[in-house]
């Protein structure tokens, strides 16, 4: 099948081939037949990727100082590769379609194969789309012209300002902004019983948007003009949907708004509220979040675990479910809105309308059309562009996942090492696998996993898929005869850790898991000199973590297992690696803190069998400012001071700096010490540690969740 995306790097187009996504619980497959494309957010999206990077700099403050933290911490070298790593990522476009429904997951009853759905969200511009159960409803039959319904997020986001503006029945509403939205909002309004007044610089009145009337926002006289339709009290309610960077729609709805009135914004303005108009009338300010609750919930839109109704009227999937209603029921109409029908394919062109419109084209709802097409039914995708290698040559790799840390990391490092060919890659299908074929093309990609482990061209099976699912593609993997790298975490719990063991004995593959920073040119430089596996030292290590949100996978026991065995499992394997015996003991202590309250900060303390202790800090708690990881090992009238693998402090008879342009992990050495492993050039001697530090953790994390 074939999804739309963004070049972010120059704002071109692109349509990229994958295979079809693979159904999931809670979940639907959509065929789509229209797409909306937004005149205002994706036409924003493409402008922003056609500028320069000083151009994108001045546009966005907030990553500008996201980039500065980062460069503080991480390096100059570091920084720069990961800003234009993001860059090089394609986006998908599109998030408003209606489609039919071809397959539903466990616990999807509300529609079934075959019927006409209207969804939103990762409703992209793609011929088949996977949707959470709550994010898409059923299109009645009779709303014979359907391709209204593909306007279901924008008539969302509509009722949500709705909503939020507390509109009654019979109240006089001001509509600033008679864009695409902003005609919706209109015409649910008249159908709610409302009186409306449309406000914009251009008159862009149409004749299905039955105003009271239509005032120039521009004019001197608006305000007047509002008090002369109004008994000159002021409209109830304002709704700006206007998109400009100026303040003036702010000003007029404080201008226009009666005593007591609510301005609501679903737009996108600048929003520096004078405080006495505010003051005098006690008017109120919303904000409208998009299609309505549930919105950024990853509970509602990923596990499709919905809202009672009882407590949330209009969610997300309910204002869609209003919506349709009032289009089948004719309450409202958008026919005469959809001024452009595009066939799918030609996408690019319709960007270029909303974009520079060298045509000079009246446009307003524009959807991309999809049509009949037997190669997106394809479960396998051949890439004829991908590089091959002559027998032996390289390491070819089968790709199990294809998450950030994938895209942003493990392959780009692959590639540089130039000692592996891409052969496989597997995914349930989605964004992801697309953005990482794009970036780095296998010879293959598959919604079907067992496709790797039965080809025998690849060397070397890669995992990195959620937590919870490690285990079950390392053994399968292991079982299928095949050498098996996997990211940390190896295994979330002691059943699947024995399960492992007995796989890795029986097979004649090797094992590998992601603990990269026993590699590090700084770490091993540390062991060399200090000769810590000579002489018992004592080890501090500090993980300033960073806060991750409470509702995000990696804190849901089940799916990944918390923190601490996520990601602190990177440091004991470095202190293991350092000191070189046994660890005999590992202990965790979790801090008790009602504001952090997901076990991801912790102290973890070691014992090992050569008298060295150990001693990390993990914290969720600390300054983006402060390096994520730093270590001290003192040992033998020395004090060797490493902060975030680009400085190395030594303290003895004298004290010296080294200091690195790139921060380096070790990433990199330790995919050369995996094909080094498997050529035979060197004996794996990391599983042992990896088996044993995931033994620890896991029995002290089941002690702190007992306490």
């Amino acid at each position: 099948m074939k999804q739309l995306f963004l070049n972010v790097s120059d704002g071109s187009m692109k349509l990229i081939d994958q295979p079809m996504p693979t159904v999931k619980e809670n979940m639907a497959l959509v065929e789509s037949l229209y797409t909306v494309v937004s005149a205002g957010t994706e036409r924003g999206l493409a402008s922003f990727g056609g500028k320069n990077l000083i151009q994108k700099a001045l546009e966005r403050p907030d990553q500008v100082k996201k980039v500065m933290e980062k460069l503080s911490t991480d390096g100059i070298v570091t920084t720069i590769e990961s800003a234009f790593n993001k860059l090089a990522e394609p986006m998908p476009m599109g998030y408003s379609g209606v489609g039919r429904v071809i397959a539903c997951g466990k616990g999807v009853t509300e529609v079934q194969a075959g019927d006409l759905v209207a969804m939103v969200g990762t409703a992209y511009h793609c011929e088949i789309n996977r949707v959470s159960r709550t994010m898409l409803t059923k299109v009645p039959e009779e709303l014979t012209d359907y391709r209204q319904a593909a306007f279901c997020a924008l008539g969302g986001i509509a009722l949500e300002g709705i909503h939020q503006a507390e509109v009654v029945p019979g109240e006089t509403v001001a509509v600033i902004g008679m864009g695409l939205v902003g005609q919706i909002v209109c015409r649910i309004l008249n159908a709610y019983g409302c009186d409306v007044i449309g406000y914009d610089v251009v008159d862009k009145t149409m004749p299905g948007t039955r105003l009271k009337a239509f005032i120039n926002s521009g004019d001197d006289n608006a305000a007047d003009m509002t008090k002369a339709l109004t008994r000159g009290r002021g409209v109830d309610k304002v709704i700006i949907t206007a998109a400009t960077n100026s303040n003036a729609p702010m000003d007029l709805a404080a201008a226009i708004a009666r005593d007591r009135g609510i301005i609501c914004m679903i737009g996108v303005t600048q929003m520096n509220i004078d405080r006495r108009p505010y003051y005098e009338r006690e008017l109120s300010f919303r904000i409208a979040r998009s299609y309505g609750a549930g919105r950024y919930d990853s509970t509602y839109e990923q596990k499709g675990i919905d809202y009672p109704i009882g407590y949330v009227r209009f969610t997300e999937g309910r204002n869609i479910e209003e919506f349709v209603r009032l289009l089948a029921q004719g309450r409202i109409s958008l026919a005469d809105i959809i001024t452009h029908e595009i066939p799918f394919e030609k996408a690019a062109e319709a960007y270029e309308m909303i974009t520079k419109n060298p045509n000079h084209e009246r446009y307003i709802g524009v959807l991309l059309k999809y049509d009949e097409n037997d190669t997106k039914w394809q479960s396998r995708i051949e890439n004829p562009k991908a590089k091959r290698a002559a027998s032996g040559e390289k390491i070819r790799l089968g790709l199990i996942g294809a998450g950030n840390f994938v895209r942003s990391t493990m392959l780009p490092i692959m590639k540089e090492t130039g000692l592996f060919e891409f052969r496989g890659l597997a995914t349930t299908g989605g964004v992801g696998g697309a953005q990482a074929n794009d970036g780095t093309p296998f010879g293959y990609t598959t919604n079907n996993y067992q496709e790797l482990l039965s080809d025998p061209e690849i060397d070397l099976i890669a995992v990195s898929t959620q937590h919870n699912s490690h285990a079950k593609f390392v053994i399968e993997a292991l079982k299928a005869g095949k050498n098996v790298y996997c990211e940390k975490p190896l295994c979330l719990t002691l059943d699947e850790l024995t399960a492992i063991k007995e796989a890795y004995e029986q097979s004649e593959g090797e094992l590998f898991v992601g603990l990269n920073r026993r590699h590090a040119p700084l770490i091993q430089q540390i062991k060399r000199e200090m000769k810590t596996d000579q002489i018992p030292a004592v080890y501090d290590f500090i993980g300033n973590a960073g806060f991750i949100p409470k509702d995000h996978w990696v804190h849901d026991e089940a799916a990944g297992g918390g923190r601490i065995l996520g990601e602190a499992c990177h440091f004991v394997d470095l202190i293991q690696y350092l000191d070189g015996s046994h660890l005999e003991d590992l202990t965790v202590t979790a801090a008790s803190n009602n504001a952090y309250p997901m076990n991801d900060n912790a102290l973890i303390t070691l014992r090992f069998a050569s008298g060295a202790i150990g001693n990390i800090v993990y914290s969720s708690m600390g300054s983006k400012k402060y390096p994520k990881e730093q270590l001290r090992v003192l040992s033998n009238g020395s004090v060797y001071e490493m902060d975030n693998f680009i400085r190395l402090k030594k303290y003895g008879s004298t004290k010296s700096v080294k200091e690195k342009l790139k921060q380096d992990k070790g990433i990199h050495a330790e995919y050369e010490y995996i094909c080094k492993v498997l050529r035979g050039q060197e004996k794996n001697t990391v599983i042992a540690d990896a088996f044993r530090g995931q033994e620890l953790l896991i029995k002290a994390m089941q002690k702190v969740k007992e306490s």
